[in-house]
């Protein structure tokens, strides 16, 4: 027993020894005995698999991580697919977390993880209200528009009030979708920058603010490009050439009417809206007296474009960017957000088109044609 006693007693030093200066996390998985943990690390924008664990027969588990000074971690606990907790870690932090298959957890050792166990829920409130307005209303727009206008209100609040806290990196990443940011305003660059400097003060080697610095760099230059486009008198257009349904390169400048709407859009169910509700009838009208519309879909999913124009039987010119948010044509045209518009006369974007409501870009095309 003595002997027992003793091997117990040297494990638990070893063990304290091999923890010292590093992150710890211990947990329990409720009702996962002899399961699984993945514990991924976030690199910037994708997951790196740390370590896959055990649990013991009661569901606890354990894991040691070596953190540098001034390089917090975003660490993610998975149960096969599913995201089961969120940790912001620090050098030194020992947090214990309670968690299930579901996700449903709680955290503690680590004001941080908490700050983004709160960001994560709210966003995630945000998004149901959002799929809870599309799929319930006919034509939903103003409360969309409410809905996305208050969170982007309170988010940016948020990272003003806590601009020392990497908490905040996510949250001016964050989605509508996969081709809408909720900072996708034109002058949120300047706020990215203004972020990523307050971070640098506490975290000036972190791949999180590197990442944030990079992304204010292309949003200011991005904001140039289309204060320049704005302000110009009469300004030519850069060209466009992609696929199009048939695998064909059909250019922008071989397929301009009189007046051509340039249109950036994504398969998205708002935008698939938008575009039987709005841009349907106003080809319907105005195409026979020479408007014309050249759809670009910066969708990823080339399956998803093609199946939207088809089930929508959009007439009028469609092709698609694979390469998604990372599509040239963005810097080109100043693409902030989805949908972006520019109205071409001949062959110049017209300056005097401003994107606004139905009405008011039939009332437009009626002054041009």
């Amino acid at each position: 027993m003595k002997s027992f006693k003793w091997i117990a007693g040297l494990a638990a030093l070893v063990l304290a020894v091999a923890c010292e200066g590093n992150t710890f996390i211990e947990g329990e998985l409720h009702e996962g005995a002899g399961e699984k943990v993945i514990l991924k690390l976030l690199d910037v924008n994708r997951f790196q698999v740390l370590d896959t664990l055990q649990t013991e027969a009661d569901g606890s588990f354990g894991y040691s991580l070596e953190l540098e000074d001034g390089k917090p971690e975003f660490v993610y606990l998975f149960y096969g697919e599913r995201q089961i907790a969120s940790l912001l870690l620090q050098k030194g932090d020992k947090v214990t977390v309670h968690t299930d298959t579901l996700g449903l957890y709680s955290v503690e050792g680590s004001e941080e993880s908490l700050k983004l166990q709160k960001v994560e829920r709210e966003y995630g409130k945000f998004l149901r209200e959002m799929r809870k307005i599309v799929t319930t209303e006919r034509f939903p727009d103003k409360d969309l528009s409410r809905c996305y206008v208050d969170y982007y209100r309170n988010r940016l609040k948020y990272v003003v009030e806590n601009c020392h806290s990497l908490t905040v990196v996510p949250v001016l990443f964050q989605q509508v979708n996969p081709s809408l940011p909720v900072f996708s305003q034109p002058t949120d660059g300047i706020i990215m920058r203004s972020i990523a400097d307050s971070l640098k003060t506490l975290y000036p080697q972190s791949r999180y603010v590197k990442a944030l610095e990079k992304e204010s760099a292309r949003r200011i230059g991005r904001m140039g490009v289309e204060a320049k486009l704005q302000n110009a008198q009469e300004v030519g257009f850069v060209d466009i050439a992609l696929p199009s349904m048939e695998g064909k390169s059909v250019k922008l400048s071989e397929s301009l009417g009189k007046m051509t709407l340039l249109y950036f859009w994504a398969s998205t169910a708002e935008l698939k809206m938008f575009n039987l509700d709005a841009l349907m009838p106003l080809y319907e009208e105005f195409h026979g007296k020479g408007f014309e519309i050249y759809a670009v879909s910066l969708d990823s999913d080339k399956t998803a474009w093609a199946r939207a124009v088809r089930n929508q039987k959009l007439p009028w010119v469609n092709v698609c960017d694979t390469r998604g948010v990372q599509s040239p044509y963005i810097g080109s045209y100043g693409i902030g957000a989805l949908p972006m518009m520019w109205m071409l006369n001949g062959d110049a974007i017209d300056p005097d088109f401003e994107a606004g409501s139905l009405e008011e870009i039939r009332r437009y095309l009626r002054r041009k044609l």
